[in-house]
């Protein structure tokens, strides 16, 4: 195989990114252009790399599956036990919490995820140091959010500190490499926690419901109007103090070595602003429709779009493997290696999530009314959902190969775009289209998000989601490898 050097920027005509200066080794052999291709990923450090990242990816999308199938249980409870504005005000709560939580985190994980992954040869000598600057302005954050916030959400915006912090400390535990933590606590005990709670406060409130009567909430006049929010909330908790007692016997407690806090957030800095439009994206089209259209459309719409979740959990479980070893890869220069992740995982998704989106165009009309009456004209929702995770899972997981390249502000400007395309739309169509209006504001955004680091990749360095690693990604031997 060639030896190839993707063609360096002229620093007349075209100035390095601004995060170059920043990113140490990534930023100086990676960002500048200085990678050469390694040896053929197909030698025994190749197979390695990519058996390492099958079992903790399939780790990663059995956790992904659990939680799945939790999250469209709790809708299905939510829907059945409570009416169509009631669980429409249920979700937009739900959202905005997510999307205070996940502003609140600032991106932190990531870094940590970043300098963790690169300090294997210095036996992590002050990583303590980069987990205490990275937890103290999270909490300050979230505890400010959940302040602001209280006048609004109620009592369940208390919560907001501990989901950011818990968040964090899991991701500092994918950065020495422990993905069990994550998938034990995050993808199994967090989603089927909120479910049973939340099952148990429709059992208090709606019984009649499950005895085969209808019974509208609120007939219950000591359940108050926060108690399912809170319960939705309180495994979080658990959570929390499990990861850290999980992360303490990983990180040996060095001195705070100078300038800690300073690297890790001039790394983090420009992906926290990303972070933040991220999880505004990923959850503001439910708001939107709730403040347009009502609560009843915002149900319909989170119904019809709760199946979205099977294919960001199965990206997020394979990009939970995969992150720290790009990282590493881009760090060294090994375009090769980080080429093979990128496709053999971009295979891996299409195979796993293509026959869900398929299966769910074709029964969608039978699919929906499992949430009750009201709820089957969503059909056309749900073809737009599935057409746009099709082509969003084929791109792969093209921002967590930006971003592991340290292009940290070439992904925030593709999120803005992906972001302002959705509420431009969203503003313009949901008041005559409803959850359609919103699908359709959302598939627009999600193929922007895509379309740019897609293009961006293979300018830079000639990286594509599908090539000749797509298909050694599927013979028996890269399975048995794991």
């Amino acid at each position: 195989m060639a030896h190839l050097t993707p063609p360096q920027p002229d620093p007349h005509t075209d100035p390095p990114p601004p995060e170059q200066a920043a990113y140490g080794k990534v930023a100086r052999r990676v960002a500048s252009g200085e990678v050469v291709e390694q040896a053929a990923p197909g030698g025994s450090a190749g197979r390695v790399a990519l058996g390492r990242v099958v079992r903790g990816g399939l780790a990663g999308v059995m956790g992904a599956g659990v939680a799945a199938l939790a999250q469209f249980g709790l809708v299905v409870v939510v829907t059945r036990a409570f009416s169509v504005e009631q669980a429409g005000a249920f979700f937009t709560v739900t959202a905005l919490m997510l999307m205070a939580a996940g502003i609140a985190k600032l991106d932190a994980g990531n870094g940590l995820v970043y300098f963790i992954a690169r300090a294997d040869a210095s036996a992590y000598r002050g990583i303590s140091g980069y987990i205490r600057a990275a937890l103290v302005p999270v909490t300050g954050v979230a505890t400010l959010a959940g302040v602001l916030l209280y006048p609004w959400l109620g009592p369940v915006a208390l919560a907001l500190p501990v989901m950011a912090v818990a968040d964090v400390l899991l991701a500092a535990g994918r950065g020495f490499g422990a993905l069990r933590p994550t998938v034990l606590l995050g993808g199994v005990l967090l989603p089927i926690g909120q479910l049973a709670l939340v099952a148990g406060v429709a059992l208090a409130g709606t019984s009649p419901w499950l005895l085969g009567t209808a019974a509208p909430t609120g007939t219950s006049p000591w359940l108050p109007a926060w108690a399912l929010p809170v319960a939705w909330a309180l495994p979080y908790l658990p959570v929390l103090v499990l990861a850290a007692l999980a992360l303490r016997g990983r990180a040996p407690r060095t001195p705070y070595l100078p300038g800690t806090g300073r690297d890790l957030w001039r790394h983090t800095a420009p992906r926290s602003v990303a972070a933040a439009v991220q999880a505004v994206f990923q959850r503001f089209d439910i708001v939107i429709v709730a403040l347009l259209a009502g609560p009843a459309q915002a149900a319909v719409y989170t119904a019809a779009t709760r199946f979205k979740i099977v294919g960001q959990l199965a990206n997020q479980g394979l990009a939970q493997a995969v992150q720290p070893r790009l990282v590493r890869a881009l760090a060294d220069g090994d375009l090769a290696v980080a080429r093979e992740l990128y496709q053999a995982t971009t295979m891996w998704l299409v195979l796993l999530t293509w026959p869900v989106w398929l299966a769910y165009a074709l029964a969608a009309p039978w699919l929906l009314r499992l949430f009750g009456d009201g709820y089957g004209a969503a059909t056309p929702v749900a073809l737009v959902l599935a057409a746009t995770m099709m082509a969003a899972t084929a791109s792969g997981m093209v921002d967590v190969v930006l971003t592991a390249a340290g292009h940290t502000t070439a992904s925030l400007r593709n999120l803005v775009a992906a972001g302002a395309c959705t509420v431009l739309l969203d503003l313009a169509l949901i008041p005559a289209h409803g959850a359609l209006g919103a699908a359709l504001g959302w598939s627009a955004g999600v193929l922007v998000r895509n379309a740019l680091p897609l293009w961006q990749l293979h300018h830079r360095y000639g990286l594509r989601p599908f090539g000749r690693h797509s298909r050694s990604a599927l013979r028996p031997r890269a399975w048995a490898t794991a």
